[in-house]
């Protein structure tokens, strides 16, 4: 799918992989809307690549909406990339014994909202845009990639609620390509490993946190970079059969309990 002057929308994009994919979507001609709750960095990255901000809390149904709208007046809205989430780690069950030592169930509901509620509201509101418009050759009318985790498949001690929500997406995946074949419009998921994000911090206690980390990857021994991560993104949106699928990002990890 040809994907220049196309509207794209990718949520969490003001930083991170989100950021790295944005860029990526706009060096190939997309008119991206970054729709992010960062304000500064996120009108600062539109600037930066010629598209435009729009606050958005997946949480809230007229956000998403309010960057449909958005999109829609910059071009055909043909790409939407999840990538708004948020981590929470807590053990299920506390020391002591009482009932209130128990994980934060409040934090649990959260982390689904955000991460598996939030990515499929996403979904419904934008492809139900994307249904609207003129199909391209083979009836083809855009792409989503979803922003997963390897969480899905290796969570670690303490990742119940992330695992379970990155888990949800990825197991969405193939039934949500069935609903949207109807309309022409692919959906695949990518689950990234260790990526080098600014999530881990700057300075030496940060370097030799993420020289640990390295320790786990099969090959190349390093983190993974950004636009390795967001080169897996634009080929799902880019290749046209590409559908329904769950790809793994990692660099062979296989995540340990801890």
């Amino acid at each position: 799918m040809d994907i220049k002057d196309v509207s794209a929308i990718v949520t969490g994009g003001a930083s991170g992989i989100g950021a790295a994919v944005s860029r990526m979507l706009a060096s190939y001609g997309a008119k991206v809307v970054v729709a992010d709750l960062q304000e500064d960095k996120g009108n600062a990255l539109a600037k930066e690549i010629g598209g435009a901000f729009c606050k958005v809390d997946v949480t809230v149904t007229q956000d998403i909406i309010n960057a449909t709208e958005m999109a829609k007046s910059m071009g055909p809205v043909r790409v939407l990339v999840n990538s708004a989430g948020i981590g929470w780690a807590q053990r299920t069950v506390g020391k002591g014994g009482s009932y209130e030592t128990a994980a934060d169930l409040d934090a649990f509901k959260r982390v689904i909202a955000i991460n598996l509620v939030g990515t499929f509201d996403c979904i419904r509101i934008v492809g139900t845009a994307m249904s609207t418009t003129e199909p391209l050759e083979h009836g083809e009318r855009g792409a989503i990639v979803n922003i997963a985790s390897v969480a899905a498949y290796d969570g670690q001690i303490g990742q119940a609620s992330y695992s379970a929500s990155k888990g949800g997406v990825v197991g969405m995946t193939l039934p949500i390509a069935r609903d949207l074949s109807a309309i022409g419009v692919r959906i695949n998921t990518v689950a990234p490993g260790l990526i080098d994000t600014p999530i881990y911090g700057q300075g030496e206690a940060s370097q030799n946190f993420k020289a640990n980390l390295e320790k786990g990857v099969l090959f190349p021994h390093r983190l993974g970079a950004p636009d390795e991560l967001a080169s897996m993104v634009v080929e799902c949106i880019r290749n046209s059969y590409m559908n329904a699928e769950s790809i793994r990002v990692d660099g062979g990890i296989r995540m340990p309990p801890k």
